[in-house]
């Protein structure tokens, strides 16, 4: 039996939001591994990280953890995106983390830390995906930082706190960056990221292949970030159009057999909801047939009115 798109649960956001289509691009592995280098200087986050969990050894595995959170919230069912919002928020409730220099103990479930996180994502996102080559206009990227608002309060954050624009965004980091540092933490990250432990055979693969993704994936960071970690910044044009031929070649994969790998939430969604909500490049500027109905987020106004609620 066909799926019925007009009484299946569009989740989330739905095909008719600019989320739908952005994260089904395969430069968002490009985009998440910038965003771990831009989390790491924060001192206070990443100590959160790096005392509650053995990042060297499951680095790999908190990558895919993080990929597969961002898949359900886009993809899943709003059930599915209720609960797995849940749990993050539970295990950020029971994790803290403690101030080498004052002894001070700490939440890593803080609402100014976990904001960090979100906008260090979503400008990461928003940034390689513009810059590799999508039809991701001004307006669509500030219509997507307003639906990001519904990830954040899923996560615990007060969604009226999370930027709603791209003005709100560049404030935003404007008033923390003071804050920020390559600290011990953000070096290990970066040591990491570089050089990650993979078996002998597969050497020659991170010599060819995770040495250029990772390298475009730092090289996106902006100026600032780049002198945090004492590095000159790559000439931007430079980098974009690294990342427009980047880009170019992993959207050459037909997306049947990218959207295979586990644990197909793409092909899940369209299999719910029917093959017209296909997400497509085309979905930023509206030249794709999109279900008409609309996800929470995307029929949410920005997060100005009582359409809010806080995480159940």
């Amino acid at each position: 039996m066909d799926a019925d798109p007009r009484t299946a649960d569009p989740g989330l956001f739905g095909p008719a939001s600019v989320t739908w289509h952005a994260h089904a691009d395969p430069v968002m592995w490009i985009a998440g591994v910038r965003a771990l280098w831009l989390q790491a200087l924060h001192p206070r986050a990443v100590r959160g990280v790096m005392q509650n969990s053995d990042f060297r050894r499951d680095a790999w595995g908190r990558l895919l953890r993080t990929a597969d959170f961002v898949g359900t919230l886009t993809y899943g069912t709003t059930e599915a995106a209720g609960k797995a919002g849940a749990r993050v928020r539970r295990i950020h409730s029971l994790l803290t983390a403690e101030d080498p220099d004052t002894g001070e103990r700490y939440g890593v479930g803080e609402p100014d830390l976990l904001l960090w996180v979100h906008c260090a994502e979503v400008d990461s996102y928003l940034d390689v995906l513009r810059r590799s080559g999508l039809p991701f206009g001004d307006a669509s990227a500030d219509r997507y930082l307003r639906e990001q608002r519904e990830s954040a309060r899923l996560v615990g954050i007060d969604p009226t706190a999370a930027p709603a624009g791209r003005a709100e965004l560049a404030a935003y980091f404007d008033r923390v960056r003071p804050q920020l540092a390559a600290g011990p933490e953000a070096h290990a990250v970066d040591d990491f990221l570089r050089r990650p432990p993979v078996h002998p055979l597969l050497v020659p693969a991170r010599a060819l292949l995770w040495r250029h993704l990772a390298a475009l994936a730092y090289d996106s960071l902006p100026d600032w970030a780049h002198a945090l970690y004492g590095r000159p910044a790559p000439p931007a044009d430079a980098v974009s159009h690294r990342l427009a031929v980047t880009g170019g070649l992993l959207r050459r994969v037909p997306s049947r057999i990218r959207w295979q790998l586990p644990p197909g939430h793409i092909l899940k969604a369209m299999a719910r909801l029917g093959p017209g909500t296909r997400p497509t490049p085309g979905g930023f500027t509206g030249r794709t047939a999109i279900l008409d109905g609309q996800g929470r987020a995307n029929g949410s106004d920005g997060g100005d009115s009582t359409r809010w609620r806080k995480p159940g």
